[in-house]
Order: structure tokens, then C-alpha cells, then sequence
């Protein structure tokens, strides 16, 4: 994995190049291994994913901090690729936690992370605007010129569909000092339109595309959205191949289990990510 300043300078340049690109969130090993074979130049992390695998629930802060991290260390060892941590509220209600989790993801060698404004309490599922642009003003002190941060409002989320306010809160960030600004849930190509000239010239994230209204990549660029992740799309799509072909096999169609990738081959990338690994590390520069 190369130096966390390089990684910093290739996340952030892809924000600053002509045109939108995705952001595909990797979970594990192979997962990483896949998407890096696939020419995706960044990844994200998934906290849905990470919660589920390990048998939680997302988003009731059931994984903590340095379990976060290491699985984003995880996906960057493998892959070479600069790694987005979606490290949810930042680990605790007080700007100062959110700061401590900018110098934590920054030693762990990440690429850029989010802060979102979610309680994971869920008789207040938001902090309120002054506190959450708060806590996005304190992780953006600690991530200036060092670390892309998103800053992100859950309104939609968490049963607040208010684009008004959702802007509100964006845009404050914004001024804060997020690098990056994200609203998953957003209905439509309006609604990312004026997100996208409330925050402007400010590069703006989209989690697959319009909850209403699918739409591509191009479409997506048009309206003005840089960054385009994934969430847990991938994860759940994983999930349910699984499902599918654990039914045909509860049916007695064995040959329904031979269809996987071959080990030798899965064997074979981690194989190449440990020589890549090896390369990376000779040409890291000395700290001394």
C-alpha cells in the first residue's frame, strides 16, 4: 500500500478531473481484489456490509472504530487502490470524537472518510444543524490538505425527506470545510440538480443514482454529480447470488456449487496483491 499522502493526492485528484466516476465499496479481500481487476481507481468502504457479515445491525453503532479501520487498512492492502472510509457518525456525539476519527483514519492510511450527521439513536436519529455542522467543522480542522472528508446528511434516511433542509445542512458543511458534500436517498435528478448548484463548486457524491429514478453514469455527469458509490449494493447483490444458489442446491442441484471462481485463480490475485505489496513497500519513502 503506498503512503497515505499519495493515496490522498490520487483520491483527491479523481475529484478534481473532468467527468463523474464510481466509487465501488469492497467489504473484504476478494471483494477489493474484484473491483481492482475491474479498473476502479478508488474504493469505499461499507458499514452495512461490515455490520452484516459480522451478524449486527447498521448503523446502531454495533462496530466501533478501529474495527472500521482495519477493514478499510484491509481493502487498500490488497487492492493499491485509495480507500474511502464511510466511518458513519465518527464513533461519538462530540466534534472531538469526529476529529479523532480524521487522525485515526489518516494513521491507518486512508484516502478520505465521511462524517455523517446520524445519532444511531433511533428516538433522535439526527443531531441537530448546529451540532452536526459542528462536528464536520472539527473533522475538517484535522482533514485539511491531509484527507478527502465527506460530509453527510441522512435526512432521507431516516424519515426526514426535506430537500430544503437538506441543503441547509450541505451547504453548511460545506462552508465547515468538507472536501466532499452526500446525501444518500435523494428521489430524483431535481433533487441531485439542486444539491448539486446549493454546493457548487464542490464536488458532490450520489449512492447509486436517484432512490425514484435509475439512471446511468452519463446521466448522473450531466446533472453534476462527481462521485457516484455504491454503498451496500454490492453486498447485498453478493447476498443474494447466495440466496439463489443455496436454494437450487436445498432442491438437490449439486452441480449448482461448482459454478464459483475457481480457488487456484482466487489464490493467484492474492498471490499478485502480495508481490504488488512487496514492490509498493520498497519504494515507499523513508520516514527517518
Amino acid at each position: 500500500m503506498l503512503h497515505q499522502a499519495e493515496m490522498y493526492e490520487r483520491f483527491a485528484a479523481l475529484h478534481a478531473r473532468h467527468g463523474a466516476f464510481i466509487m465501488p465499496n469492497a467489504w473484504d479481500g476478494i471483494s477489493a481484489l474484484i473491483l481492482q481487476r475491474e479498473g476502479f481507481e478508488a474504493l469505499g468502504t461499507s458499514s452495512l456490509a461490515i455490520a452484516f457479515a459480522a451478524g449486527r445491525q447498521d448503523g446502531t453503532g454495533a462496530v466501533g472504530r478501529d474495527e472500521a479501520l482495519a477493514n478499510a487498512v484491509l481493502l487498500g492492502r490488497l487492492s493499491g487502490l485509495p480507500v474511502n472510509g464511510d466511518l458513519e457518525n465518527g464513533f461519538g456525539p462530540a466534534p472531538d470524537d469526529c476529529r479523532a476519527t480524521v487522525e485515526a483514519a489518516i494513521a491507518a492510511g486512508l484516502a478520505g472518510l465521511g462524517i455523517e450527521d446520524t445519532t444511531a439513536d433511533p428516538a433522535a436519529p439526527l443531531f441537530g444543524f448546529d451540532a452536526a455542522v459542528a462536528r464536520v467543522a472539527a473533522a475538517a480542522r484535522a482533514a485539511k490538505g491531509r484527507i478527502v472528508l465527506t460530509g453527510r446528511t441522512d435526512n432521507y434516511l431516516q424519515g426526514k425527506p426535506d430537500l430544503d433542509d437538506t441543503i441547509r445542512r450541505l451547504t453548511a458543511f460545506a462552508e465547515a470545510g468538507a472536501d466532499v458534500l452526500y446525501a444518500p436517498g435523494l428521489p430524483d435528478l431535481a433533487s441531485i440538480r439542486a444539491v448539486v448548484r446549493a454546493v457548487a463548486p464542490k464536488p458532490v457524491n450520489v449512492v447509486v443514482g436517484p432512490a425514484r429514478e435509475p439512471c446511468s453514469l452519463a446521466e448522473l455527469d450531466q446533472a453534476g454529480v462527481k462521485r457516484v458509490s455504491l454503498g451496500g449494493a454490492l453486498y447485498r447483490c453478493s447476498m443474494r447470488a447466495l440466496r439463489d444458489v443455496a436454494r437450487r442446491i436445498s432442491a438437490g442441484d449439486l452441480p449448482a456449487a461448482a459454478n464459483g471462481l475457481a480457488t487456484a485463480e482466487l489464490g493467484a490475485w492474492l498471490g499478485e496483491a502480495a508481490r504488488r505489496g512487496r514492490v509498493s513497500s520498497r519504494h515507499r519513502p523513508s520516514s527517518g
